[in-house]
């Protein structure tokens, strides 16, 4: 156990060395919401596993393990997951069970704003990097960014601004965007620029091997020369174009051969190479840069569903023209985030960018919004919908922080086990958590096992009955431990439920256009309505502060007010 807590703590020393200063607190803090290893974890419930307990057989395994072979404790859910190339789902197998697992995701190209389709795929990423470390993997995650590009170069034209400028101003606000989301950072983030000579020599192979030719100082990648072409997404030769991003070029052999160097034109960027001056075709770098830091055989290669052709569909090309022994287990996919049925783009210009929502609403709103849906699914955006997420999340943060504040005024006098007739709640919400996840990673199943917990938790803070549970204050802080654990590995754990309440709070006057102090004073004179019994005239406060998403709460001690869904919406919420 200690030695995986060891390799655990080193692995995410560079993580923190690594992140840029404007970001190091946050990401420090994502960093730090990771759960221990699973052994340590599950034994640090209570010092001497019971009967009674809902994780003793898990605990005795993990520490039988432990000590048998000095390895992180046995799994108990095998993780499945759908490989785009095989379209099934497969058992998760690393190619070196005893080490690292190898994960490489495409990353963006900062020419603007990340959207939120880019927060769709890197969350997902982000989940899975999650739950490859609660299961005890430790894991070699990198994420690229293609900081030169023809996107780029246009950007920066428009602008008057260097490219090089341009592309690490939106790098940085990327960054800014996922310690946001509370994405951790990848092991590595390389950028294109910085590996120019492991891309021409990647393509010097290439060339050896006879797949691909020079035409006037550009290279392209010979399809003809190469038969598996198309497998991954299962096309055929004669169906696939040009790459998206590479205009038709009758010099070609096939219209489907791709570039993989680029002649320099005036007034563009440039390096030296073989075949003179250039800079890199799209799809060549991700192949150089995985090889470079993975090896040519790897783990996980991750991205976009519209990532699959041409570009993954080209990198497969490329790595095995260039080593034959190049091989990639899994290929993972997300899907779309889809506005009016459309793919959410740039290019299409129907985009909302991850700045202009968490202007309006807590990141972590915006992320379980994400997960509500599998990252396969296409998911609609929709304002509701998001309203929705911000809802729950506030009751989820709210529950936990009362028990957390109830059961700290009454610590003493908290035991160190669990009423038998009550444990199955823990155990069903562990089951429920990790065969979801362990299921292709159904995050929105995983969401709905808390809420029987949470529900449970708010009966025994605030009904009578609840009141008056034998060993009450057990099973909720048992209860919100678990529960923690679950959001952590989903990246719903903020550092601070206090903190995260009145943010949410924030956001939600900010949607309102009104202030706190107002809200306040219509309370006041709802309070003197209800005094002087004019009882229309305090529904009349309480439906217009609803109408703009504030519920107005009656209790013991007075009136208070929560962020609740905007009344014109609920009957929507209700149909869909």
């Amino acid at each position: 156990m200690a030695a995986a807590m060891a390799r655990r703590a080193a692995g995410l020393l560079p993580l923190l060395v690594s992140s840029r200063s404007g970001a190091r607190i946050a990401l420090h803090r994502a960093v730090s919401q990771i759960p221990p290893p699973r052994s340590c974890r599950l034994l640090s419930q209570q010092a001497k596993p019971s009967p009674s307990s809902p994780f003793s057989a898990s605990a005795s395994a993990s520490a039988s393990a432990s000590a048998s072979n000095g390895t992180a404790a046995e799994r108990t859910r095998e993780l499945h997951l759908y490989n785009t190339k095989s379209r099934k789902k497969e058992q998760f197998r690393p190619r070196d069970p005893g080490g690292e697992v190898s994960m490489y995701v495409c990353g963006v190209t900062p020419y603007d704003d990340s959207h939120i389709g880019h927060a769709r795929a890197y969350v997902a990423f982000d989940v899975l990097y999650r739950y490859l470390r609660y299961l005890d993997y430790e894991v070699r995650y990198v994420r690229n960014f293609t900081d030169i590009d023809d996107k780029i170069i246009a950007r920066a034209n428009q602008l008057g601004e260097d490219p090089f400028s341009l592309s690490k101003r939106f790098s940085d606000d990327f960054l800014s965007d996922m310690a946001n989301l509370q994405c951790l950072p990848p092991s590595v983030e390389p950028r294109v620029s910085d590996h120019i000579d492991e891309i021409i020599n990647m393509i010097k192979q290439i060339l050896d091997n006879s797949c691909a030719y020079v035409v006037g100082g550009d290279v392209y990648f010979s399809v003809d020369n190469f038969p598996e072409y198309g497998e991954l997404s299962g096309r055929k030769l004669d169906d696939n174009r040009a790459g998206e991003r590479v205009a038709v070029d009758e010099r070609k052999r096939n219209p489907a051969d791709f570039a993989l160097w680029k002649a320099a034109k005036d007034g563009e960027p440039w390096w030296d190479s073989p075949w003179g001056p250039g800079r890199p075709g799209w799809h060549i770098e991700c192949s150089a840069m995985s090889a470079h830091y993975l090896g040519h055989s790897f783990d996980i290669h991750g991205g976009g569903e519209d990532l699959i052709f041409p570009h993954h569909e080209n990198e497969i090309a490329q790595s095995r023209a260039a080593c034959c022994d190049s091989t990639i287990n899994y290929w993972i996919h997300n899907g779309f985030v889809n506005v009016n049925s459309q793919k959410m783009s740039k290019s299409l210009g129907n985009f909302v960018t991850i700045r202009k929502v968490i202007e309006m609403y807590h990141p972590l709103a915006l992320r379980m919004f994400l997960l509500g849906t599998h990252y396969r699914s296409p998911i609609n955006y929709t304002i509701e919908q998001l309203n929705v997420a911000s809802d729950r999340l506030y009751y989820t943060y709210q529950t936990l922080r009362d028990c957390e504040e109830s059961c700290h005024q009454q610590r003493s006098n908290i035991g160190n086990s669990l009423p038998p007739n009550t444990s199955n709640y823990i155990q069903k919400l562990h089951d429920e958590f990790e065969t979801s996840m362990s299921d292709d990673l159904h995050t929105s199943v995983a969401l709905a096992a808390i809420s029987e917990p949470l529900k449970v938790m708010n009966d025994l803070l605030h009904t009578r009955k609840g009141k008056k549970q034998d060993k009450r204050l057990e099973l909720l802080s048992a209860l919100e431990e678990k529960i923690r654990v679950v959001l952590s590995v989903l990246g719903l754990l903020p550092s601070s439920y206090h903190e995260a309440l009145q943010q949410l709070r924030d956001k939600a006057l900010r949607r309102a256009s009104i202030t706190e102090e107002l809200v306040v004073q219509k309370i006041e004179e709802r309070t003197a309505a209800r005094k002087a019994k004019q009882y229309e005239k305090s529904d009349e406060i309480r439906k217009e502060l609803a109408a703009v998403g504030i519920a107005l709460m009656d209790g013991p001690d007075g009136t208070t007010w929560r962020p609740s869904l905007p009344l014109s919406e609920e009957a929507v919420v209700a149909k869909t």
